[in-house]
């Protein structure tokens, strides 16, 4: 990587601009071309730099208010079909296993809903159970929302350096 490299990093740290050339306007910003712009992002892609080029969505911006995370009381004996027909529900957008703490916490699968309202996440969850037949969770609604940022930012040096919240 060059100083180049790294300024482009560094400016998409912040997103791409929201006009109809966005690689053309990081070009203008770092005084190289558009395409060349886009040669860089192949070649940092191919050379693992760059995991993913995606878009991050502000859901509170489109409406999405209510995010919660479900806990749900699975038997010892289910099996990988229940847990996909977990993971496969519309509106499911996370869905992964963790360890109980036998006694304290003995829920070993959580989802991922988001919503409009509260009322819509709880419906959600409501024809979930009643779907798989489990019908001991716990619903966790997120109350505050952070600001996410990457992992790992480019500095004002051009470093790379760890900031982790």
């Amino acid at each position: 990587m060059d100083q180049t490299d790294r300024a482009l990093l560094k400016e998409l740290e912040n997103g791409l601009p929201l006009v109809s050339e966005p690689f053309g306007e990081l070009g203008v910003r770092l005084q190289i071309s558009g395409t060349e712009v886009m040669e860089r992002l192949r070649r940092l892609k191919e050379n693992g730099i760059i995991r993913k080029f995606r878009a991050r969505i502000n859901q509170r911006q489109i409406g999405i208010l209510a995010n919660a995370v479900v806990a749900w009381q699975i038997p010892d004996t289910s099996s990988l079909e229940l847990h996909s027909q977990f993971a496969s529900f519309p509106g499911v957008s996370h869905c992964y296993q963790r360890l109980a703490v036998p006694g304290r916490w003995d829920y070993t699968l959580y989802t991922v809903h988001h919503g409009r309202s509260r009322t819509g996440v709880l419906a959600q969850v409501r024809l979930l159970a009643g779907k798989t037949g489990i019908s001991n969770f716990v619903v966790l609604f997120s109350t505050e929302e952070f600001k996410r940022i990457p992992a790992v930012r480019i500095g004002e040096t051009g470093e790379t350096g760890g900031e982790f919240l």
